[in-house]
C-alpha cells in the first residue's frame, strides 16, 4: 500500500493512496462507516497498532475503495509528510561516490568564496582519493530536527543566515516495532515502509560549522528544511529497496540521476547499528543519505530563488518543492 498523511476540510488524516496516485481513501472515515474504532487518528496511530490494523485498513479498502463518497482526488487535498513529527530522524552517509565527492565540494564552495580560482582549479585536478576507513567499518549517521518536517508542493524559505542553497537525493525508511539489540538478519521486521528525503541544506553554514568536528547543525536544522513524501509505501509493493531508479530535477531540468544500489550499509544493518543499547521507537525516520552526485554540492550547482525542485524514486513517486530567499 501507499499510505498518505493528508488534510482535507481543516483536518488531519490518513489514506490510502490508489488509482495510480491520483486518488486517495480515507481510512477513518470508512471504518467510521463501518462501526469500527480502529487506530486511524494519525499515521503514527496506525504503526503503533501493528500489523493487524493495517490489514484492517486494508479490508476497508477493498470493501469500500469504490466508493466516491470516502476518496478524494489528491489534487483536492493537501498532502503533508506522511510522518509531521517522526519520533527520531537519522540520516546516513552510505553512498560512497557523494562521501568522496561532498568534501571536494565543500572545499570548492570555500576557494569561491575567497575568490581563489587558483585554488578551484588545482581541486578539480585532484583524484577523489580512497574513501575513509571509517565508513566501511560501521554506518554513519547524524541526528536532525524531527519538528522541521514538511511534506510536498511545500515552499522551503531558504534560512536568512545563508546564500548557498541546496537539496539532496535520498530516500528512507519509517519504522515500526519497538526494540533494542535488533540483529541485522531480523532488522527487516522493523520497517514499516519506505519514502522518500530531500535533506535541504545551507552549504555555507555547513561549511563553517563542520570544521569543529560534531555534525551538521545549522547547515540542516531550519523551519521546514526537513522534506518527505509523498507517501510511504510498505515493503511488499517495493520489493528490493536497493534496486530502484532515483532522479532529481531543478525547473524541470534533469540535475542527476543514481540507483539505491551500493549503499555501504543496508537499512537493516543500520538498525542493527543504531540499535545497540539503544531503543528504537517505532514512527523513527532514518535516512539513506545522499545517492552520487545527488546534489549541488557534488556539481557545483546550487538552487536560486523560486526554483522548484523533484527527487523522483521508482515505486514511491515525486517530492516536490519550491525554494525561496526570506529576503529576496
Amino acid at each position: 500500500m501507499k499510505l498518505a498523511t493528508f488534510r482535507s476540510a481543516g483536518q488531519d488524516k490518513i489514506g490510502i493512496v490508489h488509482c495510480n496516485d491520483t486518488r486517495i481513501f480515507d481510512i477513518a472515515a470508512a471504518a467510521a462507516r463501518d462501526r469500527q474504532e480502529p487506530a486511524f487518528a494519525s499515521m503514527l496511530a496506525l504503526i503503533d497498532a501493528g500489523p493487524a490494523a493495517l490489514e484492517q485498513g486494508a479490508v476497508l479498502f477493498e470493501k469500500h475503495g469504490q466508493d466516491p463518497a470516502l476518496s478524494s482526488a489528491i489534487s483536492a487535498v493537501e498532502i503533508l509528510a506522511p510522518v509531521p513529527e517522526p519520533r527520531q530522524m537519522r540520516d546516513g552517509m552510505s553512498f560512497p561516490l557523494h562521501i568522496l565527492q561532498a568534501p571536494r565540494g565543500q572545499r570548492k564552495l570555500a576557494a569561491r568564496a575567497k575568490g581563489d580560482m587558483a585554488e578551484l582549479a588545482r581541486i578539480d585536478a585532484e583524484p577523489l582519493g580512497e574513501l575513509p576507513e571509517v565508513y566501511r567499518k560501521q554506518p554513519i549517521f547524524y541526528i536532525t530536527n524531527r519538528f522541521s518536517v514538511r511534506g510536498t508542493n511545500t515552499t522551503v524559505k531558504w534560512p536568512r543566515y545563508s546564500k548557498v542553497m541546496d537539496y539532496e537525493l535520498e530516500f528512507g525508511i519509517i519504522t515500526k516495532n519497538r526494540g533494542a539489540n535488533i540483529p541485522a538478519a531480523k532488522a527487516r521486521d522493523h520497517i514499516f515502509g519506505y519514502t522518500i528525503f530531500n535533506d535541504f541544506s545551507a552549504r555555507d553554514a555547513q561549511r563553517i560549522e563542520m570544521e569543529g568536528r560534531l555534525g551538521p547543525a545549522k547547515g540542516k536544522s531550519f523551519d521546514g528544511g526537513n522534506v518527505m513524501g509523498p507517501w510511504i509505501v510498505t515493503p511488499d509493493e517495493i520489493g528490493d529497496p536497493y534496486k530502484l531508479k532515483m532522479e532529481a530535477r531543478v525547473n524541470g531540468e534533469t540535475r542527476s540521476t543514481g540507483v539505491s544500489d551500493g549503499m555501504l550499509f543496508s537499512f537493516e544493518e543500520i538498525i542493527a547499528h543504531v540499535t545497540q543499547d539503544e531503543t528504537l521507537m517505532p514512527g523513527e525516520f532514518i535516512g539513506s543519505g545522499t545517492v552520487g552526485n545527488g546534489c549541488g554540492l557534488e556539481l557545483g550547482w546550487y538552487l536560486e530563488h523560486g526554483d522548484t525542485v523533484e527527487l523522483e524514486v521508482e515505486k514511491i513517486g515525486v517530492l516536490k518543492n519550491r525554494v525561496e530567499r526570506q529576503d529576496a
